[in-house]
C-alpha cells in the first residue's frame, strides 16, 4: 500500500493540469457556439452531403497515417491547398448567404447617436395592412397568381433592378391590376417599401431547399428564396389552388386564411414599431 501511495503521488506530481481561468471558459463557450452555428448552417444547405464525404476522406487519411501509407500522405499534402480553394468556390453561394445573414444583425446601431439605417417600415400603417390583405383575398378568390415582397431592413436593390420601377402608393386595386392575367406587369414579383410599390415584374432567386413540397411551383420557391437571403416577408397567392402562403426567414406557411394573413402583417408592423421605439429610448438615454 505504501508503494502504491508513492506511485500515485509521483504520477500526480508529473501530471500537470493547465490552469483554467474565466477567459478560458469564455473562449470555450465562444468556440462551442461557433461550431454549433456552423454545423446548424451547414445542415440546412447542400453542403451537408459534401461534409459527409469530407468526413469519409478525413477518416481514410487517418487510417493512412496509422498504417504509414507514404504515397497517400504525400498526395494529400499536395492537395490540401487545392482543396481549400476548391471549397471556397464550391460553397460560394452558401458563404455569401451566411455573410449576408450576419450582416443583417445590427449590433451597434442601437447604441449610436445617429441612426445608420433608414426605417423602411416607417409608414407601414393599418391602412396598408388592410389594402394588402384585401388584394390577396380577392386574388385568391379569383385564383390569380401573385408574389408580393415586403422589404424590411435589408435593401432589395438587386431584385428591384430586374423589374420595372413604379414608385406608386399601395392600393388593393393597383395590386390586383398588376397581377391580372395577360397584363404587362403580371409576371414576376412586386416589391413594397413602406407605403409604396417600388417595382414590379422583379425576378427573385429560387430556393434550393429540398424540404419544400414538390407540388409548389416557381412562384413559391422564389418567395422562399428571397427570404433566405434577406429579412423580407413574401406573400404568395397560388394560381392553381387560390391558397395564400407567407414566407419569412426561409420558412413557408401555406394555406393561410384572410384573418391569419392580417395577423402576420400586424405582427410585422408591431415588430418594426417596437424597434423604432427602442432606438429612440436608447438614443435619449445616451
Amino acid at each position: 500500500m505504501e508503494y502504491l501511495y508513492v506511485l500515485i503521488r509521483r504520477f500526480s506530481e508529473r501530471l500537470s493540469l493547465p490552469r483554467i481561468t474565466v477567459i478560458d471558459i469564455i473562449e470555450i463557450l465562444v468556440f462551442a457556439y461557433a461550431i454549433y452555428m456552423l454545423l446548424k448552417w451547414i445542415k440546412d444547405t447542400k453542403a451537408w452531403m459534401l461534409l459527409k464525404g469530407l468526413i469519409v476522406i478525413v477518416a481514410f487519411v487517418i487510417v493512412a497515417a496509422i498504417t504509414q501509407m507514404t504515397a497517400v500522405l504525400w498526395l494529400v499534402q499536395r492537395l490540401v491547398s487545392i482543396l481549400a480553394i476548391s471549397a471556397v468556390i464550391v460553397f460560394q453561394p452558401e458563404i455569401r448567404r451566411a455573410l449576408e445573414k450576419l450582416g443583417e444583425k445590427d449590433i451597434f446601431a442601437s447604441f449610436l447617436q445617429i441612426d445608420m439605417t433608414k426605417s423602411t417600415m416607417g409608414q407601414f400603417s393599418d391602412k396598408i395592412v388592410n389594402e394588402i390583405s384585401r388584394a390577396c383575398h380577392e386574388m385568391a378568390a379569383a385564383k390569380t397568381g401573385a408574389l408580393i415582397v415586403i422589404e424590411r431592413k435589408t435593401k432589395l436593390a438587386e431584385a428591384e433592378r430586374t423589374g420595372i420601377m413604379m414608385e406608386s402608393l399601395i392600393s388593393s386595386q393597383l395590386l390586383i391590376n398588376i397581377f391580372e392575367h395577360n397584363t404587362p406587369l403580371h409576371d414576376g414579383a412586386v416589391i413594397l417599401r413602406g407605403n409604396r410599390i417600388v417595382a414590379a415584374t422583379c425576378y427573385l432567386p429560387l430556393s434550393d431547399n429540398r424540404s419544400l413540397s414538390k407540388n409548389l411551383g416557381t412562384r413559391h420557391r422564389a418567395g422562399v428564396g428571397i427570404t433566405e437571403i434577406s429579412d423580407a416577408m413574401a406573400i404568395i397567392v397560388s394560381e392553381e389552388t387560390g391558397h395564400i402562403s407567407v414566407a419569412m426567414d426561409g420558412k413557408l406557411d401555406v394555406n393561410l386564411t384572410d384573418l391569419e394573413l392580417k395577423e402576420r402583417l400586424k405582427e410585422l408592423q408591431t415588430k418594426e414599431t417596437d424597434k423604432r421605439k427602442l432606438k429612440f429610448k436608447l438614443k435619449g438615454r445616451s
